[in-house]
């Protein structure tokens, strides 16, 4: 049993709007840290904003706004998603914070100190968007203009002294520790891919400083008024910094080391190279786990591309929830594809899926088994104590370690594959037993039992599914005539065979999702 939980998503670049890449890693976060919750497990949730570098100055002059001004109102643009979202981290960092000021330029301090800053003259080509030095090997050179390797656009030649942080140093170092921790980096192809860049490529020392005479929209340099802080060596101390870091803070010592940084697989090197080589020079452990997931891509014409502000064809998260509600866009991303991997998302692919997965199978059942306990029960729940044994409660109460095992590991598209199994044996399990029947035959007493047997059934199966599906959940709860909330009951209690009471009317709502239609 973990005492503690701590995970974090990437702090986001406020240079533009949140979109769906936002909200698929703050979502998985968000079903992951309430589902440690449920099990009792002291969690703690970070996301924020990602508020300098030259990118950010530059999209402020083209939006005719001080700087400061734009990255206020966008990083209140990412905070309102959040919270329509239904996504509630602990904390919420902003890297223009004091707080985060004072603990980048301790680490600046302390690592020079060390010796392991130091100044250079430094030539080489800069991408802007990427906010990334290349070397001239590195850089496409197929073409008119060299362009930068990781997306494309064109790159600039630069000569000017900057301060780095000796990366090379500690490669040896790094090999060694991936390869003594397997889980360490995940998916496992994100493991093999960053041991293998690390065993067959020198690293280069990282350039952590920007000249002033080139932009000033960062953290000053500590030992050098004339420089500001590299974005990347900023961004990547807000996991500490918003703990307290440096003071031994009580938050600090609770839930350092992060048990999870989810970031997308983009910044993989950044957080599984450049982190994890900082901490142990600052004498601090490392995260428990690195997890990469997979792009949300967009399906055109048959074929799948990239989401980008030019090709017009970026998802909007709020268009989303304008048109399915929270629960469905939250469903629909953790239950469509496995993290780890690439998706393709259509208008039509969401619909499918929450035509079959919500309409058909967990809206018809919620809908089925209220209908006939205000049918068959209209002197309130009567409560058969002993659990019984048949094929629908077995398999109900394996979900227990089912879900625990998958949740746990962010594996969201085989927990909810399990527990939607469930879900179908239940609507089987109603065509096979006939209440009618037994209504009809006038076994009273196998029909209350058979009724509460599904009851039981949806509180259950509402506790498995809260962590990702929050409202649905507790709408279930409220219709059963449960009056604690699921967070409070627990992950142990919703198992307890009983959960209804004696004489507990049931109240049915209008059908938790009607069908949609399908565009052709």
């Amino acid at each position: 049993m973990r005492s503690k939980f701590y995970i974090t998503t990437p702090i986001y670049y406020v240079n533009a709007k949140p979109h769906i890449g936002h909200s698929y890693t703050n979502i998985a976060a968000d079903a992951t840290a309430r589902f440690f919750r449920l099990k009792g497990v002291d969690t703690f949730f970070l996301t924020g904003t990602d508020e300098h570098g030259q990118k950010v100055e530059k999209a402020a002059q083209e939006a005719g706004k001080p700087t400061q001004e734009f990255v206020d109102e966008l990083a209140e643009k990412f905070e309102h998603l959040w919270d329509t979202l239904d996504v509630r981290p602990d904390d919420f960092i902003r890297t223009t914070e004091p707080r985060h000021v004072k603990a980048v330029q301790y680490v600046l301090q302390y690592l020079y100190d060390k010796g392991d800053i130091y100044k250079d003259s430094y030539s080489g080509w800069y991408c802007v968007p990427c906010e990334t030095f290349w070397t001239e090997g590195q850089v496409n050179t197929e073409g008119d203009k060299p362009r930068c390797p990781d997306c494309g656009r064109e790159v600039d030649e630069l000569t000017e002294e900057n301060y780095f942080f000796r990366l090379s140093k500690y490669q040896d170092w790094l090999i060694d520790y991936i390869k003594k921790h397997p889980d360490f980096i995940k998916p496992e192809g994100r493991y093999n891919e960053v041991l293998r860049f690390l065993e067959m490529e020198k690293l280069n020392d990282l350039c952590i400083s920007r000249p002033k005479a080139r932009f000033s929209w960062g953290i000053d340099i500590p030992f050098s008024p004339q420089h500001i802080t590299y974005v990347w060596f900023d961004a990547l101390i807000n996991y500490i910094s918003a703990l307290g870091y440096p003071e031994e803070t009580e938050k600090f010592k609770k839930f350092w080391p992060a048990d999870v940084h989810l970031i997308g697989k983009d910044i993989l090197r950044q957080h599984a190279i450049y982190w994890p080589i900082m901490l142990h020079a600052l004498g601090l452990e490392i995260p428990y786990q690195i997890f990469a997931h997979g792009w949300w891509l967009v399906d055109s014409k048959g074929s799948a591309e990239k989401m980008s502000k030019s090709k017009g064809n970026i998802v909007d998260p709020y268009a989303m929830v304008e048109d399915f509600g929270v629960d469905v866009y939250r469903y629909f991303l953790l239950r469509e594809i496995p993290l780890g991997v690439d998706g393709v998302f259509s208008y039509n692919s969401i619909v499918h899926r929450y035509n079959s997965d919500l309409a058909n199978d967990l809206g018809n059942l919620v809908y089925r088994v209220l209908s006939m306990a205000e049918k068959y029960l209209p002197d309130g729940v009567e409560v058969f104590e002993e659990r019984p044994k048949n094929r629908l409660v077995e398999s109900l109460f394996e979900l227990k370690d089912k879900v625990d095992l998958e949740f746990s590991s962010l594996n969201f598209y085989d927990g909810l594959s399990a527990i939607w199994e469930v879900v179908n044996l239940a609507n089987k399990f109603i065509e096979e037993e006939q209440p009618w029947t037994m209504r009809k035959e006038g076994r009273f007493d196998d029909l209350k039992r058979f009724m509460y047997i599904l009851l039981e059934t949806l509180r259950i199966l509402a506790g498995c599914i809260w962590a990702v599906m929050p409202s649905t959940a507790e709408k279930i709860w409220a219709q059963l005539g449960i009056e604690e909330e699921i967070l409070e009951v627990g992950w142990e209690n919703i198992f307890v065979w009983g959960g209804i009471k004696e004489g507990t009317r049931i109240e049915k709502y209008p059908p938790l999702f009607p069908r949609r239609e399908i565009d052709d």
